[in-house]
C-alpha cells in the first residue's frame, strides 16, 4: 500500500473513531444522534434557520429518504418544521424551530469538550498524533 493509501487509511480510521465516541456521548448526555445534532448545526447556522431538503441532505452527505426520516424524528420532537418553498411548490423547506435551537445550543455546549476527549483518546494510539496535531492546528486556523 501506497504512503498517501496508508495515511487516507490512518484518517478514515481516525474519523470513525471519533465520530463513534462523539455520537455515543451525544445520545447519552443529549438524547440526539451526531447526524441530528449536524442537522440542527447546519439549520442554526443557514439564512432564516431553514433549508431545502435536498441542501440538507447534501451538507449531511444522506440520500433523500434518509434525509426525510431524520427530519421526521425532528420534527415530532419539536425541533424543526416543514414548510413548502414560496416559489416552487415542490420544493419542502425544514426550518429550526425555537425549541429546536435551544436542544441545539445545549448539545453545542458540550459538543466540543467531547470531541476534545475523543480526540485526545485516539491521539493516544500510536501513529496518530502527528494527525491529530495537524487537524488542532487547522481548527485554530479557521478560528
Amino acid at each position: 500500500m501506497s504512503s498517501l493509501a496508508n495515511v487516507w487509511q490512518r484518517l478514515t480510521s481516525v474519523v470513525d473513531r471519533v465520530e463513534g465516541q462523539v455520537g455515543k456521548a451525544l445520545q447519552r448526555e443529549h438524547g440526539i444522534s451526531l447526524s441530528q445534532y449536524r442537522a440542527l448545526q447546519f439549520l442554526a447556522n443557514a439564512a432564516e434557520s431553514e433549508l431545502r431538503m435536498q441542501e440538507l441532505a447534501s451538507l449531511l452527505g444522506l440520500n433523500q429518504s434518509s434525509v426525510t426520516r431524520l427530519v421526521e424524528r425532528l420534527e415530532r420532537e419539536g425541533c424543526t418544521a416543514r414548510d413548502a418553498c414560496p416559489k416552487d411548490k415542490r420544493g419542502v423547506y425544514t426550518v429550526l424551530t425555537e425549541t429546536g435551537r435551544q436542544r441545539y445550543l445545549e448539545a453545542k455546549r458540550d459538543y466540543e469538550a467531547i470531541l476534545e476527549m475523543a480526540l485526545d483518546d485516539v491521539a493516544s494510539t500510536p501513529g496518530n498524533q502527528t494527525l491529530i496535531a495537524c487537524l488542532r492546528r487547522l481548527g485554530q486556523e479557521q478560528a
